[in-house]
């Protein structure tokens, strides 16, 4: 078969205002980015709110391995599956960061005959919403420096500026600098930082936000440091929030694109899911919602992170109410989880794989916690035999959940009909009762508690008395009703990215805590994550450049 880069290179592309009238959307409410790529215009889709909404499908996976498990294809598949069997269907998803595009992730717009397109230009610069992002975040930053250059009026305390700058790019010397050496000419000098794109305050804000002026005011919140009495100094205070705001009124839009079967895609926003809350645009979604009958939505990395963050910040924050969840897995990843390694993953290994299971089957104990019913797609490789297969099947069964094999990799729509059946008749069947993990009032280590215990199955969080100290403040400072937002390894329940399957009995270590004021969630940082990624030994951009013909080969 071709590669993924081959696949989407050779689609047929229909103009957008074709994709677009597959969801009643007028060509006037289009903003064309080229033929094939647009954004929703803000007023249209002020249009929108008296619409009923269709039903919301979540797509989740295990624990990510190198091994690959396929979520982003599987939602783009289940996607194409539902249009299939006559169900007017849109998906959305994040819009990858060049970063892991050039890191070692390679690019995130599907796989195979399951393929959001114009596939190149959705992994590299696509509509230019994440530069707007990284303009918006350090016009902020520079505002920071040159108000404390001339005279620091609001007498920010240097030790105490908690506003980075950010690159959408992993590059680890920029995770802690000094800057404004030089002399005096060029400020005071001071520690600072990087963090990648998608990592930023604004990031988050983008996809959480419901309109422009909802924007502005979470803009405006933003907390960028603290005078030495400790009170706390916002990106509205420094007169910040109508500039950002500007920088933003196009990026906030949502992008329309299409499948490789040409229905439609919301593709819009990329906070990861490790170190925020790895979910597309709240505007996005809900905007598809009011037009298609379903959607079908993806959270990053497994379970745990994604899915766990979409229900309690997400769902919470926006009113969203999902119906059927889809637990993605591979025969491949879970023969990791089993404890085979990557070189002997082609041989068949059903002992590996019921082994393997365990991390699959916390998962869809912590999904069943939040009240949605949810069905396993075995997300189908060529190495996979019957008997691993059936091993899954009779696992999930047991576990009282439906497990289908799902061939939209090689198949497309025709690969997930039955996955597709099955999410309509869970989500037609009236069993979701959805509700969030903790209440909004329990107070904000309890929260970090209840995921890390209910979610994680952790024995205890432990904390310094002073991230202790922090939470009370801004608790005793009216933040005590926000959400908690854990960053942590993807790799694991545990803070250990080696320990797979379904560890117990360990510890989470939560090593610093920050207030996203403007998003409206805490952070927790556990153990050894970064919010700047670094560059593995050989970067997939080794492997990208431009071919013979001018075209764009190695990204995949």
């Amino acid at each position: 078969m071709a590669s993924d880069i081959e696949i989407a290179r050779a689609a047929t592309m229909r103009p957008i205002a074709d994709i677009g009238a597959k969801l009643d959307i007028p060509e006037t409410a289009l903003i064309p980015f080229g033929r094939t790529k647009a954004k929703l215009d803000g007023d249209f889709l002020a249009t929108l709110s008296d619409k009923p909404d269709g039903k919301l499908i979540l797509v989740t996976a295990i624990n990510p391995t190198p091994a690959g498990e396929g979520k982003t294809t599987t939602t783009v598949g289940l996607g194409d599956g539902l249009n299939r069997i006559g169900k007017k269907t849109a998906i959305c998803l994040r819009e990858p960061s060049l970063g892991p595009c050039f890191g070692m992730k390679g690019g995130a717009a599907g796989g195979g005959k399951a393929q959001v397109v114009p596939m190149e230009d959705i992994n590299l610069h696509f509509t230019g919403d994440f530069h707007a992002i990284t303009s918006a975040h350090n016009l902020l930053a520079a505002m920071i420096d040159n108000h404390v250059y001339w005279g620091n009026k609001l007498d920010i305390d240097l030790r105490r500026i908690t506003w980075r700058r950010v690159v959408d790019m992993n590059d680890r010397a920029l995770r802690s600098i000094v800057c404004s050496l030089g002399g005096i000419a060029n400020g005071f000098p001071r520690e600072g930082g990087f963090d990648i794109t998608v990592a930023s305050e604004i990031m988050a804000i983008l996809c959480l936000a419901t309109d422009l002026e909802d924007l502005q005011k979470r803009l405006g919140d933003i907390i960028i440091g603290y005078r030495r009495d400790k009170s706390a100094i916002t990106a509205r205070d420094l007169e910040a929030d109508g500039a950002m705001t500007v920088l933003l009124k196009e990026a906030v839009q949502p992008n329309l694109v299409q499948t490789l079967e040409n229905n439609p895609a919301f593709v819009h926003g990329g906070p990861f899911a490790n170190i925020a809350h790895g979910c597309n645009s709240v505007m996005a979604t809900t905007s598809a919602l009011k037009l298609a009958d379903y959607v079908v939505t993806e959270a990053g990395f497994g379970a745990d992170l994604g899915a766990e963050k979409f229900f309690d910040i997400k769902c919470r924050k926006a009113g969203l109410s999902p119906d059927a969840v889809v637990v993605v897995a591979t025969v491949r990843a879970l023969k990791m989880n089993g404890g085979i390694a990557k070189e002997d993953l082609g041989n068949e290994n059903v002992d590996a794989v019921t082994k393997g299971c365990a991390n699959l089957g916390r998962h869809i104990e912590n999904i069943k916690q939040f009240g949605v019913p949810a069905v396993v797609a075995i997300n189908h490789f060529t190495a996979d035999t019957p008997a691993e297969v059936q091993a899954v099947k009779t696992f999930c069964a047991d576990h009282g959940v439906e497990a289908i094999l799902a061939t939209h990799w090689a198949d497309g729509s025709a690969g997930t009909e039955a996955l597709a059946h099955k999410v309509v008749e869970l989500a037609e069947s009236g069993q979701a009762q959805f509700a969030p993990l903790y209440d909004d009032d329990l107070p904000l280590f309890a929260k970090i508690e209840q995921v890390a215990k209910r979610i994680y199955r952790a024995d205890e969080v432990l904390a310094d008395k002073s991230v202790r100290d922090q939470l009370h403040r801004w608790e005793e400072s009216g933040f005590g009703h926000l959400p908690v937002c854990m960053a942590k390894t993807q790799y694991s329940f545990s803070t250990d990215p080696g320990l797979r399957g379904a560890p117990t009995g360990h510890s989470v270590p939560v090593r610093e805590v920050r207030l996203a004021a403007g998003a409206g969630f805490i952070v927790a940082i556990c153990g050894e994550i970064m919010t700047m990624p670094g560059l593995p030994s050989v970067p997939s951009a080794t492997k990208i450049g431009l071919d013979d013909n001018g075209q764009i080969d190695g990204l995949f």
